[in-house]
């Protein structure tokens, strides 16, 4: 018997546990709750927020507000000093260094052992449970996985406090174990130079047998490339002949799923989605036919959700499917009604199954448009099956009025396959993003407010490269999609020469 026919049945228990999902949401949301509540109840945020009194979610409600890491991060920078029992009980030895934007502040997530264990790992381990259950002939664990993390580096000099990249946190901490079915060695995993860990990596990993990948879709197309140079192969399977999955998050597949498909070619190869951030582990794509993913509602973490452009809050059980809300989260990494930065839509209520649709502040709404993140990936796939081109990376920002009252948005776009008409490629999108937002359709009206979108095709590397100027090569960092603000597009311009 294979290795992974050994371990295929110790999954067992978990997938019985997993069909509550599907018929008592509510229940394990309610009993999520009432634990952290209680096991926070005596550390100083519960006192001061009445935890000890606290009967329930409607409780919970009113004696708790709305957090950003704005509100927190005094509590949060005591913890990193090394007091205990702040947010969450004992001391917090681990803080994940946001990479959910690309601004020069940074922000600090605690990680608590019960995070690790009760979200972070837990949702690993339902990723390779979901996966076996729906492809009984895998053989994954008969090789290795492939597996990319950042760095991380002391805090405060702190004796065993490290802050640093979530993936480098987990890959510190994880059952030594896991370290005989997983490459690159440790020391090239956690290096913080992107370009010579790309490198390592792919000497290591070339001749090993790699059944699986896990990472951010445009680092891990950089290590394969890099990769493909080396061997001098055209196909990653003439490399690893027994590839069959990618498991992915971070950042939308959908740019990338084209380049991937020619990259590898096997029959056999499987994607299946994933969202973990550094705030927790929240979403696993169940179902290979489905692009949406099952909400997990039995870790430490428990949602809210806020309908976009109004002030009302929900819990799981009042959320509504097509509705587009951001998502709040309390979490035994003492994240308390922390409002995430991510907006999600639900396709089923039973189960809960959902799709990101953007970031809270990932959209552009200069002019009453109110273009999301979602409306872009459905536009551009869109675009790029007609012309056959391919986007590597993107950004968009408002054109403001000028003295005629002329604007537009602007989109800087990397192609790794150029279309042959760029204009026919803008024309598409733009007539896709009119079909997919009747509010941009609107604005876009015989061109009486918004006017025709304008792209700018951007160099080779441009995006890799302002992410290295700002120290942010490799690990979890991305691109912002959308913004109202040109800050980051007026840089990306300045450095397109």
């Amino acid at each position: 018997m294979s290795l992974t026919g050994i371990v295929r049945p110790l999954f067992a228990k978990r997938w019985r546990e997993l069909e509550k999902h599907n018929t008592h949401g509510e229940q394990l949301q309610r009993e999520v709750l009432a634990h952290l509540v209680n096991k926070a109840k005596d550390t100083e945020y519960g006192r001061e927020h009445l935890f000890a009194a606290t009967k329930g979610y409607e409780d919970f409600v009113r004696n708790n507000p709305v957090n950003t890491y704005e509100e927190l991060k005094g509590d949060i920078d005591r913890m990193r000093q090394g007091e205990a029992d702040i947010l969450w009980p004992g001391r917090v030895k681990w803080y994940a260094k946001s990479s959910g934007t690309t601004n020069d502040k940074s922000k600090f997530i605690p990680v608590s052992p019960d995070g690790l264990k009760h979200v972070h790992y837990k949702g690993g381990a339902d990723v390779v449970a979901l996966y076996l259950r729906n492809n009984p002939k895998s053989r994954m664990f008969d090789g290795k996985g492939l597996i990319l993390g950042g760095s991380h580096a002391p805090n405060y000099n702190l004796p065993g406090s490290l802050v640093g990249d979530l993936s480098a946190i987990l890959i510190e901490n994880i059952n030594p174990i896991v370290n005989l079915v997983r490459v690159p060695s440790k020391q090239t995993a956690l290096l913080s130079d992107f370009e010579v860990k790309r490198d390592r990596i792919a000497r290591e990993a070339m001749n090993k047998n790699v059944t699986n990948l896990s990472g951010v879709p445009s680092w891990m197309l950089s290590v394969l490339n890099r990769m493909m140079e080396l061997s001098g192969k055209t196909h990653l399977e003439e490399v690893w002949p027994n590839i069959e999955v990618f498991f992915h998050g971070g950042v939308a597949f959908t740019p990338y799923r084209e380049q991937y498909e020619k990259l590898i070619t096997s029959p056999n190869m499987h994607y299946m989605e994933t969202y973990n951030a550094s705030e927790g582990f929240f979403g696993i794509q169940d179902d290979p036919a489905d692009k949406s993913m099952l909400l997990m509602l039995d870790y430490d973490v428990f949602y809210e959700f806020q309908e976009m452009g109004t002030d009302t809050i929900v819990p799981l059980w009042g959320v509504e499917k097509g509705k587009n809300y951001a998502m709040l989260i309390s979490t035994s990494c003492g994240l308390w009604r922390y409002m995430i930065g991510d907006t999600v839509q639900f396709t089923s209520t039973n189960p809960y199954k959902f799709f990101i649709s953007g970031r809270t502040k990932s959209f552009i709404n200069a002019f009453g448009e109110e273009l999301i993140v979602d409306n872009a990936e459905q536009g551009l796939k869109y675009a790029c099956e007609v012309t056959k081109a391919q986007v590597l990376e993107y950004t968009a920002a408002p054109v403001f009025m000028d003295q005629n009252a002329k604007c537009r948005h602007q989109w800087l776009i990397e192609f790794s396959k150029a279309p042959e008409d760029l204009q026919l490629f803008a024309d598409i999108l733009d007539r896709k993003l009119q079909e997919l937002n009747s509010d941009y359709e609107a604005k876009r009206f015989k061109d009486i407010t918004l006017q025709h979108l304008e792209i700018i095709p951007a160099r080779e590397n441009l995006f890799n490269d302002w992410l290295k100027s700002k120290g942010k090569l490799g690990g979890q960092h991305k691109v912002p999609r959308l913004s109202n603000s040109r800050e980051h597009i007026d840089q990306l311009i300045a450095m397109n020469k």
